[in-house]
């Protein structure tokens, strides 16, 4: 049965209004110091940052008018850099907080996986929050 046609739009047609822009950053790979148990302090272990933030919409003409990723991985990196770190979640609250820096930020959802931390039994544990500007 063929699809019936549909006029085009007018133009005088209302444009959708974007309200939220999603910016992430996807499978990270980091070194860092992580971990409560003896054998993790002194080294660095593996870790895989998911971010996705949720920000207030602009105009998009240039860089300065969105959130950039690489400043994401940016702070996830210093926040390695920073020294020992014991859980995944501390980690992944300041990497929140460090997000929540750009007044655009509405949301922010930051995942961090150790793959290591039940090798080989499990692919990798982890924690993932969720914050909202409050």
């Amino acid at each position: 049965m063929p699809l019936a046609k549909k006029n085009p739009p007018s133009s005088s047609a209302a444009s959708p209004k974007i309200l939220v822009t999603k910016v992430f950053v996807r499978g990270l790979a980091i070194e860092a110091e992580i971990g409560v148990y003896a054998h993790e302090r002194g080294r660095r272990q593996p870790l895989i940052v998911d971010v996705e933030l949720d920000v207030a919409a602009a105009g998009w003409r240039a860089l300065a008018d969105t959130v950039n990723y690489e400043t994401i991985a940016e702070a996830a990196r210093a926040i390695a850099a920073a020294g020992h770190i014991g859980l995944v979640e501390s980690f992944a609250q300041r990497l929140a907080q460090a997000c929540f820096v750009e007044p655009r930020v509405l949301r922010a959802r930051v995942r961090v996986e150790k793959p290591m931390a039940l090798s080989p039994h499990a692919a990798a544990a982890g924690v993932e929050i969720v914050a909202v500007r409050g």
